[in-house]
């Protein structure tokens, strides 16, 4: 094989598997994505998750009523997840107008244990990275399942109504989500 050829063929590898590190997402999937986010606050509630942060405190979708709220799931096995935490704490000690919430889902679609992940993200607290982010835990993925999540990283846009506005897979910005808050009510 000839050098070009060669390099052609690493950079194709190389892209593909960029493209499925954390997940993938068919067409089909992006063309309803991008009819959710051009109708802002037009689509169905998102479901009322009843969960537990790395404290034991339990936090309801129903509790954050009247409240826009962003939701980011993620693993912890996940490059791309990780690449994006700093900004992910910056933006959750930020003062904005939506509540930031984070959700991993241990013992499902290869992440460990919730005692496991709870000892290895404290440690990343003590460190100073994630001491803004408030995690929860999806026991076995039941809500992951629930809101469709394919893939890690996945943002999920819920309006002050519970309305599900937009999910987006891959990471986001922190402009970006502010941004797309600033079109939801």
């Amino acid at each position: 094989m000839n050098r070009t050829k060669w390099s052609l063929t690493v950079f194709a590898l190389l892209s593909l598997l960029l493209l499925t590190a954390c997940g993938s997402m068919n067409s089909n999937s992006a063309a309803a994505n991008a009819t959710k986010a051009a109708a802002v606050n037009k689509g169905s509630a998102a479901p009322n998750f009843d969960l537990k942060d790395l404290d034991g405190n339990e936090v309801t979708l129903a509790s954050l009523a009247g409240q826009k709220v962003y939701v980011k799931y993620w693993a912890s096995w996940c490059p791309i997840c990780l690449a994006g935490m700093d900004e992910l704490n910056t933006l959750a000690g930020q003062t904005n107008d939506f509540k930031v919430i984070t959700i991993v889902s241990p013992n499902y679609n290869g992440e460990q244990s919730a005692a496991d992940f709870t000892e290895w993200f404290r440690g990343l607290q003590a460190e100073n990275t994630g001491k803004n982010i408030r995690v929860l835990l999806d026991e076995g993925g039941k809500w992951a399942k629930k809101f469709g999540i394919r893939g890690y990283p996945t943002s999920l846009y819920i309006g002050s109504d519970g309305v599900l506005v937009k999910t987006a897979p891959g990471q986001n910005a922190n402009e970006a989500i502010t941004d797309a808050f600033k079109q939801i009510s």
